[in-house]
């Protein structure tokens, strides 16, 4: 007899939900014969378990519990076969490209644990050790029988199956699957006819093999999949093959745990396209049921691309913890962490705008070795705008990211984790739980912003008027000797008096504003102000603020004085007495604050903004 299919020797049976197999078993016989096929297990009495017809037979082991091993002695007529050191338990395809496959340097590979084994490519099941995916002596042609480097070949996969097997306490198996340097199209199951010729049909003929029972996938692709169109077209074509797969496994809630691509250290690389297949990744939960994607941009490399030997087992253990969540909805475990919101505040004392990242399953607290890092703003979601993020401060499940930047400077830019290629990201949570990669997330501001002024009509130093209360609006301005003056704007656009008020300290001086604004049409707007000395404001000759204690420093938008300007000109004043020179200027722009946020996410060409004059 010779056994083709469902049970070979050092296997691994899929366990059913009851904690025992079934599993159907095909094979040939010796000779032209019909009659039943009975099953001994490990010396208990024969019972029979199928038939044979011709020269061939058909089996279905049934009721075998987790554990073992087992030895099973499978006879038809005279004619009989015995399978040795048998499990039962769950059995995972892992499947992907290079980083599946094994890269890492085969000195870190871990010591096997006889409970985990594997199905290598050759077709024959043993304990599970690295290199679990030796191309060069697969029996599928796609493979092309490549030759592994001696000094690599550690991969996740045997880092996940041992992780599973400390978590459920039941055997492992592992269908090693994977190649090198493939994209989602060599992964096509239109392609499954091919059968071993191709990826998909390769895939499913080791699934078919092993008796077409199996728990779930642990998948780790996408590099290749970087450059247009590809990663335009990734999501979709994930969903289809994860919709492939469950339909041929006959298994409609089949789970399925990606790991997030990693880093590459090249030169020329899309970087939008990195940026995008990371994504992607991190968003396929929400467009396919039952998955979940495990970060890894923290992790070391052994080469330019490829995940260390030492770092790929915490890729398995990730990996397996999230398995553990989607399989089988372990409760001392979380899922991996997801992103949950990104919120804009502005820093008071600093003047700039901040922005407070929430996360969601976070074990314990954010934490990172060293400086924590790879947090980056954007403002076209291809390049880095410069080092604007001064500080990362872990809070929790949170992260405050500290950017030094004015309100003006902020309203468009777009949020990443680990953007571009190759980032360095090294925050995690207390279960060595990595953030996950993500951008670009657009932080747009709430209103639309028009640039700041620092073309003003600016008076001739007057003598004081005392605190400002009293101070009555100048009806004759040609008496205060207005004249044009543009300011430095490399203090954020701060109208900096400074030269002017210092000459005559310690004097009390007051010191008028002239800015004039034309609209195109009726607009909600908030004349934005900060100051750093008793200050008074005039909108159209009208008295709309007034602080007579007003005190350094000058804040950015420290002020927002809401106003109605029609369609034509308008004039705001301002008034600021000098603090016996401790006042140097102020700040002055103008907010539209009635522009819907379909057309603020469009862009300023969709919608109109105050114009200054002056």
């Amino acid at each position: 007899m010779k056994i083709t299919v469902g049970l070979f020797d050092n296997m691994v049976l899929q366990r059913g939900k009851d904690g025992r197999c079934n599993q159907r078993v095909e094979g040939e016989c010796a000779g032209n014969v019909a009659g039943p096929v009975t099953m001994a297990v490990s010396g208990l009495p024969a019972r029979k378990v199928g038939s044979a017809r011709g020269c061939r037979f058909m089996a279905a082991i049934k009721g075998l519990p987790v554990g073992g091993p087992y030895t099973i002695k499978l006879s038809v007529g005279q004619d009989s076969i015995v399978v040795r050191n048998v499990l039962v338990g769950d059995v995972w395809i892992l499947a992907g490209q290079s980083n599946m496959q094994g890269i890492g340097y085969r000195k870190d590979r871990l010591k096997p644990n006889p409970l985990v084994r594997a199905f290598y490519m050759d077709d024959h099941w043993d304990v599970a050790q690295d290199p679990l995916h030796d191309l060069g002596i697969a029996v599928d042609r796609v493979h092309d029988k490549a030759a592994i480097a001696k000094h690599s070949g550690t991969g996740p996969g045997v880092a996940f199956g041992q992780t599973l097997h400390k978590l459920t306490g039941v055997p492992q198996g592992l269908i090693a699957c994977a190649h090198g340097g493939t994209s989602m199209a060599q992964w096509s199951p239109s392609l499954k006819d091919r059968g071993g010729e191709s990826l998909y049909g390769a895939l499913y003929r080791r699934f078919i093999k092993n008796g077409a029972r199996v728990a779930g996938v642990f998948w780790y692709q996408g590099c290749s999949d970087t450059d247009s169109p590809a990663a335009e077209q990734y999501t979709e074509n994930m969903r289809g093959f994860i919709r492939s797969l469950r339909r041929d496994f006959k298994n409609p809630s089949l789970p399925v745990v990606i790991v997030q691509i990693a880093r590459l250290c090249r030169a020329n690389v899309n970087v939008a396209g990195w940026n995008s297949i990371r994504d992607q990744q991190r968003l396929l939960l929400t467009r396919i049921k039952n998955v979940l994607t495990v970060p890894t941009i923290d992790l070391s490399l052994d080469d330019a691309i490829h995940i260390s030997g030492r770092d790929v087992h915490r890729v398995g253990r990730r990996g397996a913890e999230a398995m553990a969540v989607l399989k089988f909805r372990s409760q001392k475990l979380l899922p991996p962490i997801q992103l949950k919101r990104v919120v804009v505040q502005r820093d008071r004392v600093a003047g700039a705008m901040n922005v407070l990242v929430s996360f969601r399953n976070v074990s314990g607290s954010l934490k990172a070795r060293g400086r924590a890092a790879g947090f980056a703003l954007s403002d076209d979601r291809v390049t880095v705008a410069g080092d604007v993020i001064y500080e990362t401060e872990l809070l929790g499940d949170k992260v405050l990211l500290k950017s030094g930047l004015p309100p003006m400077e902020f309203g468009e830019r777009h949020l990443f984790y680990g953007f571009g290629s190759s980032p360095y990201c090294n925050i995690t949570d207390n279960a060595d739980r990595s953030l996950p990669a993500f951008g670009p997330i657009p932080i747009f501001a709430a209103s639309a912003y028009a640039p700041a002024v620092i073309r003003l009509q600016v008076s001739a130093l007057q003598p004081s008027a005392g605190r400002l209360e009293a101070l009555n609006y100048p009806t004759d301005l040609p008496a205060l000797s207005f004249a044009s003056r543009i300011f430095d704007n490399s203090s954020w656009n701060f109208c900096n008096l400074h030269p002017e008020l210092s000459a005559r300290e310690p004097e009390d001086l007051l010191v008028y504003f002239s800015s004039r604004v034309h609209c195109e049409e009726t607009m909600k707007v908030e004349v934005s102000i900060g100051y750093d000395g008793p200050v008074k404001v005039w909108f159209d000759g009208k008295e709309i603020y007034c602080d007579p204690d007003g005190i350094n420093p000058a804040i950015i938008d420290d002020v927002k004085l809401p106003v109605t300007m029609s369609a034509g000109e308008h004039q705001v004043i301002i008034a600021l007495g000098s603090n016996h020179g401790k006042a140097w200027g102020i700040f002055l722009r103008y907010i539209r604050v009635d522009v819907p946020l379909s057309l603020l996410r469009k862009g300023k060409d969709f919608y109109k903004i105050p114009q200054t004059l002056d």
